[in-house]
Parts: C-alpha cells; sequence; structure tokens
C-alpha cells in the first residue's frame, strides 16, 4: 500500500493526573507510530485533571502537530472521556488506549494489519492473566463478566480491555449511541461488527497510581448491570412473588394449627424478625427500582455527556 493511501490512525487517551506516566506513554507510543508509517493524532482527553497534565499537553501540542488535546471544565468521568474522544477522532481507524501503559503501544501494528489483512471491523484486546492483580479484586472481576454475559445481550469477553482499534464504521455507530449513562464495555458490545480478540499478559502501570479504588470498580459493575439488562428488576419481582407465596402458606399453616389444636400462636421475637426480614425485602426491590428510575431520570434530562474548557483542535464536537 502506497505512502498516501494509509489509513489514519487516531489513538484516544483518556487521561486524569497522568502528569507521572504521561511523558513515558507520549515516548513508547510515538515511536511505534512512526514506525509504521501511517498518518496518526495522538487525540488526548484531559478529564479535570488537577496536575500538570494539561500543561504537559499544550507544550506537546507546540513542538508536535500530530498531538491533539481537549481539557473538560470538570471532571466527567473516564467514560466521558472516552466518548468525547470518539466523537472528535478523525482517523480512518480509532484506538482507545490508558496513559498508564498497561496497554501496551507494541500490539499496534499487529492490530493494524488484521484490520487491514482479515475480514474484522474491531480487534480487541483482553488479559490472558491477571499477574500482579490482588487475588480478592480478580475473583469479583472474573465473576462480573460471568454474570454480565448470562443476564444481558452485550458481548463481553473474560479480561476484556477497553484497548481496541476499530474500523469508522464501527465508530460511528457508537457515537450514535447517545444515552448519558454510559458503559462502554457494554456498547462494545451491543453494536456488534466482527471483532477479533487479542491476548496479551497482565502489565503493570508505569508510573503513577490507579484512579480505580474497589469500590470504584464494584460501582462501575454496577452500572454494567442496570445500563445492559434488567434482571435485577425481574428478580425484585419473583422476590415478592416468593415472599408473598409463603406468607400465605405460613398463614394458612397457622390457622390450619389453631382451628385443629387450639395451640396459642406465640413468638413475639420471632415475629418482629419476619417482619424486619420482609422490610428489608421490599426495600431492596424497592432500591432496584429507584436505580432504573434514577437512570430514566438522568437521561431525561439530557445534560451534555461534557463540558469542553480548552482544545486545539479546529472543529470542537459538543457531547
Amino acid at each position: 500500500m502506497s505512502e498516501e493511501k494509509k489509513a489514519k490512525i487516531s489513538i484516544i487517551v483518556p487521561c486524569f493526573n497522568e502528569q507521572e506516566v504521561l511523558p513515558l506513554f507520549l515516548e513508547k507510543v510515538t515511536e511505534v507510530m512512526k514506525s509504521m508509517g501511517h498518518p496518526y493524532e495522538l487525540l488526548f482527553i484531559d478529564d479535570g485533571s488537577k496536575d500538570r497534565t494539561l500543561g504537559l499537553l499544550q507544550e506537546w501540542a507546540e513542538q508536535d502537530e500530530q498531538v491533539k488535546y481537549l481539557t473538560f471544565s470538570r471532571n466527567f468521568g473516564k467514560e466521558a472521556a472516552m466518548y468525547a474522544g470518539l466523537c472528535n477522532a478523525s482517523g480512518d481507524y480509532v484506538a482507545v488506549m490508558d496513559a498508564d501503559l498497561q496497554d501496551p503501544p507494541e500490539l499496534l501494528p499487529q492490530m493494524v494489519r488484521i484490520l487491514e489483512e482479515e475480514d474484522y471491523d474491531c480487534v480487541a484486546t483482553c488479559r490472558e492473566t491477571r499477574k500482579g492483580e490482588p487475588p480478592v479484586r480478580s475473583w469479583f472481576a472474573k465473576k462480573f463478566y460471568q454474570i454480565m454475559n448470562r443476564i444481558s445481550d452485550a458481548d463481553i469477553r473474560d479480561g476484556a480491555r477497553d484497548y481496541r482499534l476499530m474500523k469508522r464504521k464501527m465508530v460511528d455507530a457508537i457515537v450514535r449511541m447517545t444515552e448519558y449513562n454510559r458503559f462502554s464495555k457494554g456498547i462494545f458490545g451491543w453494536v456488534g461488527f466482527r471483532t477479533y480478540w487479542l491476548p496479551y499478559g497482565n502489565v503493570e502501570r508505569a508510573a503513577g497510581q490507579s484512579k480505580w479504588s474497589f469500590w470504584k470498580l464494584f460501582r462501575y459493575a454496577l452500572e454494567g448491570f442496570i445500563n445492559f439488562s434488567h434482571v435485577p428488576l425481574s428478580i425484585a419481582s419473583w422476590f415478592g412473588f416468593f415472599m408473598t407465596g409463603l406468607a400465605f402458606v405460613m398463614l394458612v399453616f397457622i390457622v390450619v394449627r389453631k382451628l385443629l389444636f387450639g395451640d396459642p400462636v406465640a413468638g413475639w421475637a420471632s415475629t418482629i424478625c419476619v417482619i424486619i426480614f420482609i422490610g428489608g425485602i421490599q426495600l431492596f426491590c424497592t432500591g432496584v427500582m429507584g436505580q432504573y428510575i434514577a437512570k430514566i431520570y438522568s437521561e431525561t434530562k439530557n445534560r451534555p455527556h461534557y463540558i469542553v474548557a480548552d482544545s486545539n483542535l479546529d472543529d470542537v464536537k459538543q457531547g
């Protein structure tokens, strides 16, 4: 393929307080992209960082025309950052990568080759192992993928990363999904298209600290369940049906016992326990429904996914 016909590659890099690792990332990814010979752009999305992330991006943008950046007016979250990148990327192929070098840039040539030579629309990466990750987190992550694939239409591979390279038609399909409550791993699977899964070993952060605590990951998992499945609502309904049936059986038993044997119905403490238990089930079911109602509420407000405070792009698409 001649130089002028090579596909342009956009690399989207969400950033939040990544000043320590960004120089290492830029050096590595620039080296890989120059060796490939494709026209490219590095689109950094500064998600309201409080450190020198934005300053570094502005300095690099003045020195290298391939470096583009958007900075948000505040922290909107990684999902908003990825969506902003997808909306503003101009490449024929679009990649999403983390800045911490846990997504090896060395895989990009292989990913491009697969898209060019084989019948795939996307090359997605997944970790073969979770070496170096806390065992408890690994166990919960595996269970999340198992449950998610059983209760939803989204095809999410165990160990799937956001790191992937997509053709333009897949990117356009994702951008058209404008819901406010986004769960990109589910969206990537829901839109379909032919995806090649590229496994690799777990890589530790090159520098800095992870922004994902166990609690944040847990909340992210709940977002996935609620955004891509109605099963939690069904569970709440079945809880109600089961408890109603159980209460009816117990009522019949008590009435029969009283009429036939004249036994007094004692047990104030056990009665209170049953009432508290049933009340807990009701609150649980109400909470599940409340989560879905909250999602509907946030969607109906129709607020933007992000607000751009500064950019070196000529035409910024607001989300």
